[in-house]
């Protein structure tokens, strides 16, 4: 199971397409369309970037959504769910990164940014957390 984001780092330079394709024959997935982590198996640069889109625009709308049902455990549950996309999002620059569609200065740019995001939203969860 991965715990946290430097198990992912791991498990995504880890998964090379010969795993791939070994894991695809075992579970019967061939010819069928899987998403991998590292875009060997169909994810087109395409994808990716509608997945980093939606991940981004899901981080800002959970937090409105949040705020507007007028109750503090609501807005913290939804705040939960913002910091959730945030690392879908991390996840996704590391693929983006890792397939070659970012260079490095652009990936550590961005990468910084969202970080930046993720620890804002958790030091306003636990501002609320406070106001308990």
């Amino acid at each position: 199971m991965l715990q946290n984001a430097a198990d992912r780092e791991t498990f995504l330079k880890d998964l090379d397409p010969g795993k791939l394709a070994e894991i695809r024959r075992r579970y019967g997935l061939e010819g069928k369309f899987v998403a991998s982590y590292i875009g060997t198996l169909g994810m087109a640069h395409r994808a990716l970037k509608d997945q980093v889109r939606r991940a981004a625009v899901s981080s800002m709308s959970n937090m409105a959504e949040g705020f507007e049902r007028g109750s503090l455990a609501e807005f913290n549950r939804f705040l939960l769910i913002s910091k959730g996309s945030c690392a879908e999002l991390r996840t996704q620059l590391y693929i983006a990164y890792d397939v070659g569609y970012l260079e490095k200065q652009s990936f550590e740019s961005l990468m910084t940014q969202a970080i930046e995001v993720g620890n804002i939203i958790g030091g306003l969860r636990a501002a609320l957390e406070g106001r308990k």
